[in-house]
């Protein structure tokens, strides 16, 4: 209880000025509150109890937020690399400065457990060293040489950008979009999620006191149906890029198709962690417990679904209940806390909603399914067994700590249930077999896919989603895809005969 009660002290002085004065907008180097000078309550989903207020955007500061960026745009393409990159190496070393107080006001916001956001913070300052790194070779092309010319491409920035992050871990998904577009030359407008408003405000603070040029960077708080789809509908803005759910994916395609923005999706997932009879049982145990039941299971790549040999499922199953049975569950703050509250009412009423839906379809509650306590948004870690893929809890994306197992006999019926789903952002395969793996992940409908390990980000390799997880990938050289545009240059290399025409 000591360290929880010291944790809980140092959050109350990290709090206070946003008790004082809540969460502002950041528009054109300035910090300023909505246009209309609302405002909206944020709680913390621990207790309920009102945090702040914040700063209610609406389509005029979006528009002011975009015309800033607009502004800002060409000297911050035209800065030497070496300044950009000065620049973001300074805001990588102010968010290490900052970092637990990121992490408890992260747990706070969000209600997610403080041994994870306190390394989301670190992975934060991670996310801006390695794209700064990349800045002096972003624009690079190649020479494609043809018999008539030298045909010479280079990449450049595409412009503003709008970047629209979600509610879980949102510092670090905030650094995950924002620190390439400004590597790449991109001016940025950021709508953080409603629900959790403050290490937005925080990470825009560490920019300015690293230096960056006023307008480059901003950020206006507000709510989806207002503040977003002003930003994705603002003729000054080029591209968003979007984490969330794939609903909201697809309404946003449709605001910004007026205006021909480019879109990068980052969407849903229901993703199956495949357990073969032949695998590292003990480590795939672990493998699986940590995937979906760490960070709340409010994570996109969140494996929802065991896909588990029938051969091995009763041991697997029972060890499994043992474990989850165990899993802590209170105050973020506690060092001792596994899992805490999930973020709001509205979601923990839909998590829950699944514990009727699972009995209802014929579905085992072997763990958990009920609420811990009576104040705040707490669950306890669940488990369903006797499930089949129809089941709505095989194929909804529940998006908490919600596990549903599923057997298989054999490896083809493990891939056909493994791909009969909507989604198709990650999967998880454990087998000792490497042709078995090689075979199966080739056909496997995801974009990402790892192999006797948990998700482990290695960050130059592409990152995203087919069929409804997104369009589009993340990470090293492909963000920078998404960010610039691509350019040719053709150089003749002699008097090549040019056809005449009205001669």
């Amino acid at each position: 209880m000591t360290d929880l009660n010291a944790n809980v002290d140092k959050l109350n002085g990290y709090l206070a000025r946003f008790r004082e004065s809540g969460v502002l907008n950041q528009i054109a180097g300035k910090a300023c509150g909505a246009d209309s000078g609302e405002t909206f309550a944020n709680s913390s989903p621990v207790d309920e109890s009102l945090i702040c207020q914040v700063a209610k955007g609406s389509k005029k500061d979006i528009d002011a937020a975009a015309r800033a960026a607009a502004d800002a745009f060409p000297a911050w393409r035209d800065m030497p690399a070496l300044q950009r990159k000065k620049i973001l190496l300074a805001i990588a070393d102010g968010i290490v400065a900052r970092a637990e107080e990121i992490a408890f006001c992260e747990c706070w916001d969000t209600g997610q457990a403080l041994r994870f956001m306190s390394k989301a913070a670190l992975r934060g300052a991670e996310n801006f060293r390695y794209f700064a790194d990349q800045v002096t070779s972003a624009r690079d092309g190649q020479n494609l040489a043809s018999p008539t010319l030298m045909n010479i491409t280079s990449r450049v920035p595409i412009g503003p950008v709008g970047v629209i992050t979600p509610w879980n871990t949102p510092f670090m998904l905030s650094t995950w979009k924002i620190a390439p577009a400004l590597a790449s030359g991109c001016t940025v407008v950021h709508k953080p999620a409603e629900l959790s408003p403050l290490s937005a405000r925080i990470l825009v603070e560490i920019a300015e006191e690293a230096g960056m040029p006023a307008g480059v960077w901003n950020m206006v708080n507000g709510f989806g149906e207002d503040a977003g789809r002003a930003l994705t509908e603002h003729e000054a803005i080029k591209a968003i890029a979007f984490v969330g759910e794939s609903r909201t994916g697809s309404l946003i395609s449709k605001q910004g198709a007026d205006t021909l923005k480019r879109m990068h999706l980052e969407l849903g997932g229901k993703n199956p962690v495949v357990v073969f009879d032949d695998a590292d049982i003990d480590r795939a145990l672990d493998a699986v417990i940590f995937m979906i039941y760490s960070i709340n299971g409010e994570r996109c790549t969140s494996s929802s679904r065991l896909l588990i040999q029938e051969s091995i499922r009763d041991s697997f199953e029972s060890r499994l209940v043992e474990r989850v049975n165990k899993i802590k569950v209170g105050h973020p703050l506690d060092p001792a806390t596994e899992i805490g509250p999930l973020i709001a009412q509205e979601h923990f009423d839909k998590v829950t909603s699944y514990f009727d839906i699972a009995s209802q379809d014929g579905a085992t509650i072997a763990a958990g399914g009920t609420r811990v306590g009576d104040t705040g948004f707490f669950v306890s870690p669940t488990l369903f067994t006797q499930a089949n893929n129809q089941m709505r809890i095989a194929q909804e994306e529940i998006f908490g700590p919600v596990l549903t197992s599923i057997p298989f006999k054999d490896e083809a019926e493990a891939l056909q249930i493994a791909n009969d789903t909507q989604y198709g952002l990650t999967g998880y395969v454990w087998t000792k077999d490497l042709t078995r793996a090689l075979r199966f992940t080739d056909k496997l409908e995801a974009g990402m896919i790892w192999v006797n390990s948990e998700n482990v980000r290695h960050l130059p390799t592409p990152f995203g989603g087919v069929k409804a997880s997104g369009i589009g990938r993340d990470g090293g050289d492909y963000s920078f895809d998404f960010y610039m545009e691509q350019k040719h240059v053709g150089f003749a290399l002699g008097d090549h005969k040019i056809p005449r025409l009205g001669a």
